[in-house]
Formats: C-alpha cells, sequence, structure tokens
C-alpha cells in the first residue's frame, strides 16, 4: 500500500472537507444541537441528511456515473469516510442498508429494469431497504434458511420467518433471501427476491435490545406474493448473489475508522475525570491507540486489496474482527472512567455525557455478531485467507 496521496487524492479529501464545512446541519457540532431521541425522529433527520449528499453529488461514491454514483475508488470512499469522522458528520445507520449493500448487488445482478426502477430512489433515500437473511436457527449459518418461495404461475408465493432485520419496521423494501428448490443441496436452490414491504401477508414485530431501542426486528411472511421480475439474478442462484452482498458488508465502512476518534473522546473522558494520574488507565489508552492505529492499517490494506482484485475479498474478515472486539474492550474501559453513574441511561440526571457510553458500551456488544461473528469471522480467515483445511 502507498501511503502517499496523489495530488488527484489530496484535492479529492480537500474538497469532500470543504462541503462538510458547508453542508453539516445548522447547529451541529454545538451543545445546543440535539438529536431526536425516538428512532423515526432519527430515520427522518438521516433521510434529509441522505438528500443532501446525494444533492451534493456524495451519495453512491462508488456507484458508476450512469447510475447516479462518482465512480470513486476503494481509497476514495475511505478518504471520504475519513473526512466525515474528522467533521463527526451525521452517520447514516439509520437508513438500512440501500446505498451500501443493495445499490451495489443490483449494480452488479440486476436487470435494467430494476437498476432503473430501484436506484434513484435509493440514492436520496425516497425509498429505505431491509434485509431479509437471518432466521431462527439460520443465522451465522446462512446456508440453513428455511423460508420458503413457492412459483406460482409468473409468481412467488414466500412463506417463512426473518429476524434480526434492522430497521425492517421503517423499510419501504426488502432483499430476501429464501430457499427455491428444497430438493437442492444447502447452498444450491437459493434465489434473492426484492420484496415490497407493503405487500399483503407481512408482520413486521420490533425487537427492544438492550439499549432500549427497537431498531431490529422479526418479519413473517403468510403467503407473500413477489411478481417473478423481482429476482435478482438468475433462479436458484441467490447463494452466489448473497455473498456479494455480504462481501459489501463487511468492507471498509465508517464504524472501524470511527475507532480512533474514539479513543481520543475516552481520552478526553479520562483527562476530565482525573483517570489519567492511573498509570493502568494510561496503558489502556495507550493499548486502545494501538488497536486504532492497527484498525486503520488493516482498512488500508483491505482498500489495496480491493483496487488491485476489483471485489471485496475475504481479508474484510480480518478488519471485522479486529475492530469489534477492539471497540468492545474500548466501550468497557470507558464505561469503568466514568464510574458507577455509567448505569445510568439518557435522560436520567446525573447519566455522564447524557448516557452516551453506556449505550456505546451495550450496542458494542452486538459489534462481534452483525454480519458474521467472530467465530465465523476466524473461520473465514482460517480458510480463506491462511487456506487451512476445514476442520
Amino acid at each position: 500500500m502507498e501511503f502517499r496521496l496523489s495530488h488527484a487524492e489530496e484535492a479529492f479529501r480537500a474538497s469532500v472537507a470543504a462541503w462538510l464545512r458547508g453542508n453539516l446541519p445548522a447547529g451541529w457540532g454545538t451543545p445546543a444541537f440535539r438529536l431526536p431521541g425516538d428512532l423515526s425522529g432519527r430515520v427522518a433527520f438521516a433521510r434529509s441528511w441522505q438528500r443532501r449528499l446525494a444533492e451534493g453529488g456524495w451519495a453512491g461514491l462508488h456507484w458508476p456515473r450512469a447510475h447516479g454514483g462518482r465512480e470513486a475508488s476503494p481509497l476514495e470512499q475511505l478518504l471520504f469516510v475519513e473526512e466525515c469522522i474528522a467533521a463527526r458528520a451525521p452517520t447514516l445507520a439509520e437508513l438500512g442498508i440501500g446505498a451500501s449493500l443493495v445499490g451495489p448487488v443490483l449494480i452488479r445482478h440486476g436487470s435494467d429494469a430494476q437498476r432503473a426502477r430501484f436506484l434513484p430512489p435509493i440514492l436520496t433515500a425516497a425509498e429505505l431497504w431491509c434485509q431479509g437473511f437471518s432466521e431462527p436457527g439460520a443465522g451465522s449459518d446462512l446456508a440453513g434458511i428455511r423460508t420458503l418461495a413457492a412459483r406460482d404461475g409468473d409468481s412467488w408465493v414466500v412463506t417463512g420467518q426473518k429476524v434480526w432485520t434492522s430497521y425492517a419496521h421503517f423499510a419501504d423494501w426488502c432483499i430476501l433471501l429464501a430457499r427455491t428448490d428444497p430438493s437442492s443441496a444447502r447452498h444450491r436452490g437459493l434465489s434473492l427476491l426484492l420484496v415490497d414491504m407493503r405487500s399483503p401477508g407481512i408482520t413486521v414485530r420490533p425487537l427492544v435490545e438492550m439499549t432500549g431501542a427497537p431498531w431490529f426486528n422479526e418479519v413473517f411472511f403468510d403467503g407473500v406474493v413477489v411478481p417473478g421480475d423481482r429476482v435478482v439474478g438468475t433462479v436458484h442462484d441467490g447463494w452466489s448473489v448473497a455473498m456479494t452482498t455480504l462481501g459489501h458488508e463487511r468492507t471498509v465502512s465508517s464504524p472501524p475508522l470511527r475507532l480512533g476518534d474514539e479513543v481520543e473522546q475516552v481520552a478526553e473522558l479520562a483527562r476530565a475525570d482525573g483517570g489519567v494520574r492511573d498509570p493502568r488507565v494510561r496503558q489502556r489508552l495507550a493499548q486502545a491507540a494501538i488497536e486504532a492505529r492497527i484498525v486503520r492499517l488493516l482498512a488500508y490494506r483491505q482498500v489495496s486489496a480491493h483496487m488491485r482484485d476489483g471485489r471485496p475479498g475475504p481479508e474484510g474478515s480480518c478488519l471485522k474482527l479486529a475492530w469489534s472486539e477492539s471497540d468492545q474492550r474500548l466501550k468497557a474501559l470507558a464505561l469503568e472512567i466514568v464510574g458507577p453513574y455509567g448505569a445510568l441511561a439518557q435522560d436520567e440526571p446525573r447519566a455522564p455525557a447524557d448516557g452516551h457510553w453506556q449505550h456505546e458500551f451495550l450496542w458494542s456488544r452486538a459489534a462481534s455478531l452483525y454480519a458474521g461473528t467472530s467465530e465465523v469471522q476466524r473461520n473465514v480467515i482460517a480458510e480463506r485467507v491462511l487456506g487451512l483445511p476445514r476442520a
């Protein structure tokens, strides 16, 4: 990896920083600014920020220009994320997977009609998406899914259940992995469908996780009719399409690159609390800073490999594993620094930083689960990166 940026890359970084300075929401970064406390308000805020990004030409950076993107290189995408972090710009987690996962999958595997219909409203967040992959008993073992799509003339009829479906109660569409040939082997006979979440027969039940937020859901499909032209790619070849989705899910994104900024925030917390006088705290902060630097280098290494090979590779598991476990250690340290009051949640009168670190600690527990557990990532690294035999 060449760490020195070209003149064009430096100019790109500067243009991102300049645009952010002129377009951050009014009052952003000041004590007077406060994000909406409810999830629906945060989704609405994220949609407005996505629209502003789209208007400025910063949405779907890596998409082809023909589909509204900039054809940005993987390195330019990384530079964009780093500048957003430096400006502490709003994140877009509440918008689900549209621009980051669904768009690239449709660009690569979708039909011309699917791309024309779905890509423009993804860029502007006019339509939100969720991902219907995991099921009870088929989370990390995705090949074990049992949701069935049975052919009925020119349509498919879907019956089954999905779970841990992020933002499904806000989503307009779902990218759904279903079994279309039950007689085939586990990884075969699957198809990827585009499902209208307003279709009759869909029931969405929010699940309240331990932070108190109902951001993921279980979704039930009871005889849901999906038109035949909503299959992405080839019927029964959904596994390879799904692997494209998961490959993009494990590419460089904001959370790993944000780790360094969060280490500095925890260091500021320790200075304010007097914890830096404790050599044990200083040692753990130093270790966290080292791990953040390693995560950043892994991100650059992955980007370098992506630029060589043209697609996300299994090395993404190295980044995801290193970041998720480092993140958990850092958030645990933050909670120890604030002490007993760190157990208080947002809006509690004596909650440090309005419950921010309590929420971050609880949320970090999910980091080693979603997008593949740490155990799954270690298997991917062992078999597909190191070339070790399957156990």
